[in-house]
C-alpha cells in the first residue's frame, strides 16, 4: 500500500458496524434453511410427478417467472433501488422515503400488472419461446399453456415481495427477507404432498402452489412494513426525482443482468454439443459449487449494499473502506477452506448425494472433474458478490457492466481454448466449460478490485499479512486431515446411503474443527470479524 493510503486513516481502531456479523449470519442460516427444504422440495417432486411430461411442463412454466424475477426484483431493481432509498433516508425525512416508496410501488406494480397480463394472454406464445419442443406433443403443449397462465402471477408477487425485502434490508431488517423464501418450498411441498393426489396431472398442483407461495411470501412481510410505517400507498408518477434515478440506475443493471444469462445460455449451447450427458455433470456440479456462494457470499452482499449506500450517502469514505474490508475478509476465510473440502472431497459428495438409481459411477466421476474446476473459481465467484456492492452503493451501475461485458469475452475465449482440445484428447470439453468460467470469474474479481482501489474508495485495512498466514496454516492442517480421511475410507460406492450420509458428516465436522482450531493456534480472534482496524 502506499504512503498516500497510509496518511488517509490514523492508527485508532475503531469498531466497523457492529451488526455486520450478526446480521449476515442470520441471513445465510435462512439462506442455508432455504437451500435444505430446497432439496427435501426436489425428492418430494421426485416421488410425486417424477421426470415425464407433466413434470417437464411444470418446470418450465416455473422457471419463466424464475427467471423474469431477477430482472425485476432481487436483480436490477434491487441494485437501483437501494442505494436510491438509503440516500434518502441518510438524507430527509420517514415522509420522504414513505413518499418514495409509494411512487416506486405504483410504477413498478402498473409494469408488472401489465407484462403479467400480456403473458396470460399470449401463453401459447410464450411456451412457444421457451419450449419450442413441446409442439410435438399436442397435450403436453396445452398443459404447459395452462400452467403459465397459472404461475405467471408468480412473477408479480414475488417482485412485490423483493420491494418490500429492499425496504427491510436498508433498514437492517434483514432475518424477515431472508426467511421469506423458506415459505415458497414450504407451499410447493405442501402442493406436491397434499393437493397433487387429487389433481390430474398431479403437475398441475404444484402450478397452483406457485401462486400460493407468491401470495403468502407477500403478505408474510406486509406487517413488518406497518412496524416501519412504510407500508406502501401506491401512486403512479413516473416524474417524480427518484423514481426517474431509480429508472436510469436499472437500465445497464438490467444489461448486466442479460449479460450473465447470455454467458450461461452459450454455455449451455456449446455443452449441448459435447456428450450426451455433459450437461448434467455441469448441473451437479454447479448447485455443490453454489452452495457456499448462495449461503455465504449472497449474504453477506445483502448485508453491506445499504450499509455502504449509507455510508457514500453520508460522505463517510473510512466507514466505507473498512466495511468493504471486513466483507473481504470474511469471504476469504470461507472460500479458501471450501475451495480445499470441494476439491478434496468431490467424489465422496457427489456420491453421497447422486449416485442412486439412474446415476452411475461414470457421471459422478465426470462430475466430479467439472466440480473441482469451478471450485477453483469458488473465491473470485464470491469476491465479485461482495466487490460489485461497491459500485451499486455509489449508484454506478455502468462499470460492474462493462466490466462484466470484458469477462464474458474472456470466458468465451477460454471456452475455445479449453474445451476443444480437452474434448477431442480426453473426452472431458465439460470441464473446459467449468474451468473457463472460474478463470473469467478471476479477471472479473481483479478487475471490480483495481477499480475499486483506482476510485480511492477501497484500501486494505491493517492486519492483512498475519490473517493470510494464519488462513495459509489452517487450511493445509485441514487439508491434510482430509486426505487422511480420504486415504482410510475409499468404498463409498459400496456403502448404503445412511453410512455414506454419516461418514461425509463426520469428515466435515472434523474439517470444520481442524480448520477453526487451526486459526485460533495461530492466533487468530474471532473478535477480528467484528473489529477491523484502520490502516
Amino acid at each position: 500500500m502506499s504512503q498516500a493510503e497510509t496518511d488517509k486513516t490514523p492508527d485508532s481502531r475503531p469498531p466497523a458496524k457492529p451488526g455486520l456479523l450478526r446480521s449476515s449470519s442470520k441471513v445465510g442460516v435462512m439462506t442455508m434453511a432455504s437451500r435444505v427444504l430446497g432439496l427435501l422440495r426436489d425428492v418430494v417432486f421426485a416421488h410425486t410427478i417424477g421426470a415425464g411430461g407433466g413434470a417437464d411442463a411444470f418446470f418450465v412454466a416455473f422457471k419463466i417467472p424464475n427467471f423474469m424475477r431477477r430482472l425485476f426484483a432481487e436483480g436490477a431493481f434491487a441494485q437501483a433501488f437501494v442505494p436510491v432509498l438509503s440516500e434518502y433516508r441518510s438524507q430527509g425525512s420517514l415522509a420522504a422515503v414513505k413518499a418514495l416508496i409509494d411512487r416506486v410501488a405504483g410504477g413498478l406494480g402498473l409494469v408488472l400488472l401489465l407484462v403479467t397480463a400480456v403473458a396470460v394472454v399470449g401463453a401459447p406464445l410464450v411456451a412457444t419461446v421457451f419450449a419450442p419442443g413441446f409442439h410435438a406433443d399436442a397435450a403436453q403443449f396445452a398443459l404447459a399453456t395452462d400452467m403459465i397462465r397459472i404461475t405467471f402471477p408468480y412473477l408479480m408477487l414475488i417482485s412485490l415481495t423483493g420491494l418490500t425485502g429492499a425496504i427491510l434490508n436498508s433498514y437492517d431488517h434483514f432475518a424477515v427477507p431472508a426467511f421469506t423464501p423458506v415459505l415458497l418450498n414450504v407451499c410447493l411441498i405442501g402442493a406436491a404432498l397434499l393437493a397433487a393426489p387429487h389433481f390430474d396431472p398431479p403437475a398441475l398442483a404444484l402450478a397452483w402452489g406457485v401462486l400460493a407461495a407468491g401470495v403468502v411470501q407477500l403478505v408474510f412481510q406486509l406487517p413488518f412494513l406497518m412496524r416501519l410505517q412504510l407500508l406502501p400507498s401506491p401512486k403512479v408518477d413516473w416524474a417524480d426525482p427518484g423514481v426517474k434515478r431509480i429508472l436510469a440506475l436499472m437500465v445497464p443493471a438490467l444489461f448486466g443482468v442479460s449479460v450473465s444469462q447470455i454467458n450461461l445460455m452459450l454455455d449451455t449451447i456449446i455443452a449441448s454439443l459435447l456428450p450426451s450427458g455433459s450437461i448434467s455433470w455441469l448441473y451437479y456440479s454447479e448447485r455443490l459449487a453454489d452452495l457456499p456462494l448462495g449461503v455465504f457470499a449472497i449474504a453477506i452482499a445483502t448485508v453491506i449494499l445499504p450499509n455502504l449506500s449509507r455510508q457514500h450517502a453520508a460522505r463517510d469514505p473510512e466507514s466505507f473502506a473498512r466495511t468493504l474490508d471486513w466483507a473481504l475478509r470474511l469471504i476469504c476465510l470461507i472460500a479458501l477452506p471450501a475451495i480445499i473440502a470441494l476439491i478434496v472431497l468431490a467424489e465422496p459428495i457427489l456420491i453421497t448425494l447422486f449416485q442412486y438409481g439412474a446415476t452411475s459411477a461414470a457421471d459422478t466421476a465426470m462430475a466430479a472433474l467439472s466440480l473441482r474446476a469451478y471450485a477453483l473459481g469458488l473465491l473470485a465467484f464470491m469476491l465479485i458478490k461482495v466487490l460489485a456492492p461497491g459500485f451499486y452503493a455509489r449508484q454506478d451501475m455502468k462499470t460492474p457492466v462493462r466490466i462484466g461485458i470484458i469477462a464474458m469475452a474472456v470466458n468465451m475465449v477460454l471456452n475455445l481454448v479449453f474445451v476443444l482440445p480437452l474434448h477431442y484428447y480426453w473426452q472431458i470439453g465439460h470441464v473446459g466449460l467449468a474451468l473457463a468460467t472460474s478463470l473469467a470469474a478471476y479477471v472479473n474479481s481483479f478487475l471490480l478490485y483495481r477499480g475499486l482501489r483506482n476510485l480511492g474508495v477501497y484500501w486494505r485495512q491493517r492486519g492483512w499479512s498475519a490473517l493470510g498466514l494464519q488462513m495459509l496454516c489452517a487450511n493445509a492442517a485441514m487439508a491434510a486431515a482430509l486426505i487422511g480421511f480420504i486415504w482410510m475410507w475409499h468404498d463409498w460406492v459400496n456403502w448404503s446411503a445412511g453410512v455414506r450420509i454419516w461418514h461425509l458428516a463426520l469428515v466435515c465436522t472434523v474439517g470444520v474443527v481442524v480448520y477453526a482450531g487451526g486459526l485460533l493456534v495461530c492466533g487468530f480472534k474471532p473478535s477480528n470479524l467484528r473489529h477491523v482496524s484502520r490502516h
